[in-house]
């Protein structure tokens, strides 16, 4: 699974409309409206590296009113579920969960 964070900068008064035309194409999860630089964060998860191309370059060109946008592919997901897990492995105390 690949997994890319698209951050947006989005015309006065399109947020919600942006956001919802993003989450009709497939390999977008999720859209989070957020303070700060950007307006929106789209969080695609796909089977390949083209796949994220072809969202980035072909279906969110297709909507109106982004201004700007920067892609960010993810590496490695850490979880702090997953490290308790892991440190626990071996011992006979229960995984540490918060």
């Amino acid at each position: 699974m690949v997994t890319a964070f698209v951050l947006m900068n989005i015309e006065r008064g399109k947020i919600n409309e942006v956001a919802q035309r993003a989450l009709g194409i497939e390999g977008i999860a999720e859209v989070f409206s957020v303070a700060g630089e950007f307006d929106l964060i789209a969080i695609l998860r796909t089977a390949s590296n083209e796949q994220i191309a072809d969202i980035v370059t072909g279906h969110l060109l297709d909507i109106p009113y982004i201004v700007r946008s920067e892609t960010m592919l993810a590496f490695r997901a850490f979880s702090k579920d997953d490290l308790g897990a892991a440190f626990a492995l071996g011992s006979d105390e229960p995984a540490l969960r918060e």
